[in-house]
């Protein structure tokens, strides 16, 4: 834990008890603030009383001797309208903060130069963080690794000097965080997202750039225009800005030829790496995530030879695009992650010859969009309520068959690649939701690797248990 000492003998409001909420509510209790917390949910507020926090509805506090509100990422700051605390405590004048916001004033008062790595974008973050933490965990740093890729911040080791922190920030908790500044910070991407929240794509685009423009090397994928022009814009207010792509040669940044990876300094590139052969980092747009995590550790002091061996002994993201086992030329990979047909169409465009296992609880618009990719699909197994719906779809296009349970796919697909003879990919990347059959898509995930491990012949490439 860290606990927040730079609110010691103030009062705090704090709404939002979840798993992250509850974390700095100790965080702050423990580093001697005084905190009333409250939570719309009363189990959440009774979880909240047993671990020893002060709770109370927060219409009935004296706002006015508030020193902040802390305010969990998940309730409304702004749309589609402000959440009933925020009105008052913005009636009260008491600035409105969130857990990351506390985590950066601790670095700043105890160990502002030890090395703070942040993320942010539409896709491909979470990917990204894991792949930092895995460059410098690998080269003997001690690696701190948490934020919105799960791991609430505040429960982390507190800052010291030779500490490493990698942190994964939403939207919605860079709105909180007004002092962000990270050594490194890393804007993947732009597109539409959480609109609901933001209200418009100015301001989401504008909440993002707040993670770059505070950063002491601001790392910006250039391939779309909202974050073109942030690159350009922070660059001229005088932040060192380094320029990623995954397509497009950059003059001073890391860019992507297919999988070769360059690093450009003044017009002058050099070949970094090439991902060829690296399973955990196939496609595009794991092409985009190691140019990051080149350049962020870069930034932060890694030497090449430990960057370009952490790519490598990359384990990959849980779920996500998975090498979880190996039989001849087949690779079984895991990407119960992708519970729609956009996040199933990385996956599918990184092997050249599937057996795909799909399905489960549909989604809007199903799997139509994916029709590009069809010729690259040797057969489909079907699962799930999705089944009949999809069938459909792929009609004449791609041979299926209705598997109905993962575990009978997973076997179907298994015995069918290896009679072909060929390199190929039995791929679990649903495009569904995973709640007719599963509880989460991680439960999902976890089963394939299961049913995985007891195909015969199988060599896995990871544990079978949910550390993996």
């Amino acid at each position: 834990m860290i606990p927040v000492t730079t609110f010691v003998g103030k009062k705090i409001a704090l709404f939002g008890l979840g798993g992250s909420g509850l974390a700095t509510a100790q965080a702050l209790v423990a580093g001697g603030a005084e905190v009333t917390a409250w939570d719309d949910n009363p189990d959440s507020v009774a979880k909240a009383e047993a671990a020893g926090v002060k709770t109370a509805d927060l219409r009935g506090i004296e706002w006015a001797g508030q020193a902040a509100f802390v305010l969990s990422p998940g309730v409304p700051l702004t749309h589609p309208k402000p959440h009933w605390t925020v009105d008052l405590a913005r009636a009260a004048g008491v600035e409105i903060i969130g857990d990351i916001e506390l985590f950066v004033r601790e670095r700043r008062a105890h160990a502002p130069d030890c090395p703070f790595i942040a993320i942010t974008g539409t896709n491909g973050k979470s990917t990204t963080t894991a792949l930092i933490a895995h460059i410098l965990k690998a080269s003997g740093r001690d690696t701190q690794l948490g934020g919105n890729i799960g791991t609430a911040v505040l429960t982390l080791d507190p800052p010291k000097g030779d500490r490493y922190y990698v942190v994964e920030c939403s939207s919605y908790q860079i709105d909180l965080a007004p002092t962000l500044d990270p050594a490194a910070g890393i804007l993947l991407n732009l597109t539409p997202d959480h609109l609901d929240r933001h209200g418009t794509m100015q301001h989401y685009a504008e909440i993002k750039e707040r993670l770059v423009a505070g950063s002491q090397t601001a790392i910006v994928g250039v391939d779309d225009t909202f974050s073109a022009l942030i690159a350009d814009r922070i660059e001229r207010a005088g932040v060192a800005v380094r320029r990623i792509s995954k397509r497009n040669v950059v003059a001073d940044g890391i860019y992507a030829e297919g999988s070769r990876i360059y690093a450009a300094n003044g017009g002058t590139s050099a070949l970094f790496v090439d991902l060829g052969g690296i399973d955990t980092l196939k496609g595009s747009h794991n092409a985009q995530n190691a140019t990051a995590a080149i350049a962020a550790c870069l930034a932060v002091g890694v030497i090449a030879d430990d960057i370009r061996e952490g790519l490598r002994s990359f384990p990959g993201l849980k779920h996500r695009m998975q090498p979880v086992g190996r039989r001849g030329q087949v690779v079984f990979v895991n990407d119960s992650k992708a519970t729609n047909a956009d996040a199933a169409a990385p996956a599918l465009s990184s092997y050249d010859r599937i057996y795909w296992i799909a399905g489960g609880l549909p989604k809007e618009g199903g799997i139509a969009s994916l029709a590009p990719l069809f010729p690259r699909i040797a057969k489909a197994y079907l699962i799930g309520e999705a089944a009949p719906q999809f069938a459909a779809t792929l009609g004449e296009a791609v041979p299926y068959e209705i598997s109905g349970t993962l575990e009978q796919a997973v076997a179907r697909a298994g015995t069918d690649a290896a009679a072909a003879g060929e390199a190929a990919a039995v791929m679990l990347s649903p495009a569904c939701a995973s709640f007719d059959q599963y509880k989460n898509f991680e439960v999902r995930g976890d089963a394939f690797v299961g049913h995985v491990a007891a195909l015969d012949g199988i060599t896995m490439l990871i544990g079978t248990n949910k550390e993996s």
